[in-house]
């Protein structure tokens, strides 16, 4: 038998860690001097859900055979995904003041030639659900049982390539993928409605072959029962669309388009530590 996730936190638990990740995206990207904090503290919580609740991953055998896949698409995000890393520990947790700089393992867009526990190489946004079809793909090949969740921003889903790999994992019938969409409702510039309106998401995705849970993506409850439903859905795939807030959990970040990719200033670092506490 396959073993379960080896951390399987309380509630409570997971609430503490996503705060924990959210602290540690800060004090990164603040010493970083840039980075891309908006969107890694939406995410936090779905992060934490999946390393801390759900997946099965060993982080003292990050290429065991069986282990579930998490496939970052939203690259940028790197920050979160890191920090769950080191807390689950994949590397020291010390080495997450080392963002972004010169020969470390830790850069601005994930790198699996880098780092422990990071499965895609990231930059170009809309490559990680093709990525992500390609992995469950070879999980059906190799008849596997692990499944693979890829988290896609919601401004990535502009890409026509997201929408050539929804097609495409309807098409082959895949029910081992989960996507996971942070739907924060903000982009590079802007509101997603002004620069391209995705609406109505969930029929889109619903035209193109998938079963679509819709959950407040800051509510653990609801986090961890679409996750488990997911896993149920047979011969086709499944995507959660994740309400979010860009920013989340800092006041002065929440819904601002200007901290998609600005890193705050140590003043304002100290106070979103504070709000963080």
């Amino acid at each position: 038998m396959l073993q379960a996730n080896i951390f399987n936190y309380s509630l409570t638990d997971l609430e503490e860690t996503a705060r924990k990740l959210r602290r540690h995206v800060i004090t990164m990207i603040t010493a970083a001097g840039s980075g891309h904090p908006g969107g890694s503290l939406s995410a936090a919580d779905i992060i934490t859900a999946l390393y801390f609740k759900v997946m099965r991953h060993n982080p003292k055998d990050p290429q065991w055979q069986d282990r579930d896949r998490f496939i970052l698409s939203k690259g940028h995000a790197a920050p979160v995904l890191y920090a769950a890393l080191a807390e689950s520990g994949y590397f020291p947790v010390e080495e997450l003041k080392t963002l972004r700089k010169l020969d470390s393992c830790l850069q601005g867009h994930t790198d699996r030639n880098l780092t422990p526990g990071v499965e895609m190489s990231a930059g170009s946004l809309g490559m990680g659900l093709s990525f992500a079809i390609g992995v469950a793909l070879a999980a059906r090949l190799d008849t596997k049982t692990y499944r693979t969740y890829v988290l896609l921003g919601d401004g990535e889903c502009d890409e026509g390539q997201i929408w050539e790999a929804a097609l495409s994992a309807a098409h082959f019938k895949l029910d081992n993928i989960t996507a996971i969409i942070d739907r924060n409702g903000i982009q590079l510039t802007d509101w997603t409605r002004n620069v391209m309106n995705l609406e109505p998401l969930s029929q889109k995705w619903q035209a193109f072959g998938w079963h679509v849970i819709e959950i407040d993506g800051h509510d653990f409850r609801q986090i961890l029962t679409a996750l488990e439903e997911a896993m149920t859905i047979k011969t086709r795939p499944a995507v959660i669309i994740a309400h979010t807030t860009k920013g989340k959990g800092v006041s002065f970040m929440e819904n601002k388009a200007a901290f998609h990719g600005k890193a705050p200033t140590p003043e304002e670092a100290e106070r979103a530590l504070k709000e963080l506490e």
